[in-house]
């Protein structure tokens, strides 16, 4: 099957040229990525002959479009279509704001009871290659529910469209995970990484990621904070609360730098929903 040659892919080659690695460097590097050689002949030949319609994909400014709550007027609350959701912290630099009462408790049940059966080791996208692998820096057991998959996924995706004004189909499949004790995902960013040469590849199916919510269904008894550490901020990892942050662009001064702290006592069981810039298929 033919690989095309998609902006994101045209958008990463120019990148790369412009901090100077030469032509033969990214054939290596999308040839090792799985790029196919007449996608990467076609893509280095578009960029070389100056093709008019090469541009970044990723916005660098600070007026783009972004996933976050109406915060106006400082509300106590917030009006998430089918609950009311308390409004617990804000950070502005990075963009932070933690959700108190955003599950309930039989939600959580619920979603726990659904995952249990289906754990793996948690996995982390690959951005050499696009794919997924094991991950040292993660110790969590995991699995991803389709988008809409079950009544309660359902509902919880509607729910969040509505708190962070964004489209419900810019959303990734609900991902849960627990953690063990001695469990932990060290400090990390969740966008990807446009000069790593899998970008482009995993960007096909709806852009960069623009925002993370954290919902935590079950608390450990000691540990397993979210932490940010470029701002010293943590999280306590309490049920039915949630944390979400977003980052306008993918780099490290958005100061989204976050990780998960590692389980001291009993078990947490967290899900994170990630969303992108466009619709994610």
């Amino acid at each position: 099957m033919t690989q095309p040659v998609t902006p994101e892919l045209r958008a990463w080659v120019v990148a790369q040229l412009s901090a100077g690695h030469s032509v033969a460097a990214l054939r290596t590097s999308m040839h090792m990525a799985g790029w196919q050689e007449a996608t990467t002949d076609a893509a280095l030949a578009e960029i070389e002959r100056g093709a008019a319609d090469v541009a970044p994909v990723t916005v660098t400014g600070t007026a783009r479009a972004m996933p976050w709550p109406d915060l106006d007027g400082s509300p106590l609350y917030l009006d998430a279509g089918d609950r009311r959701v308390h409004v617990l912290h804000t950070l502005a630099h990075p963009r932070v704001v933690v959700f108190g009462d955003l599950l309930a408790d039989e939600e959580c049940d619920a979603l726990i009871a659904s995952a249990r059966k289906r754990l793996a080791r948690s996995l982390t996208v690959e951005t050499q290659t696009g794919g997924e692998v094991l991950n040292v820096d993660r110790t969590s057991d995991g699995m991803f529910f389709e988008r809409g998959e079950t009544e309660v996924v359902a509902r919880i995706e509607q729910r969040i469209a509505a708190l962070l004004n964004w489209p419900l189909v810019f959303g990734e499949g609900l991902q849960v995970l627990r953690y063990g004790p001695g469990a932990q995902y060290r400090p990390h960013y969740d966008y990807f990484d446009p000069a790593e040469p899998g970008t482009p590849t995993i960007l096909r199916r709806g852009g960069q990621r623009v925002g993370t919510l954290v919902m935590y269904l079950q608390e450990p008894a000691k540990g397993g904070a979210t932490t940010f550490p470029d701002v010293g901020l943590e999280v306590a990892p309490k049920r039915g609360t949630g944390v979400f942050f977003s980052y306008d662009r993918p780099h490290p001064d958005t100061r989204t730098l976050h990780g998960g702290a590692p389980v001291l006592e009993g078990e947490k069981w967290v899900a994170t929903k990630w969303l992108r810039e466009r619709e994610f298929i």
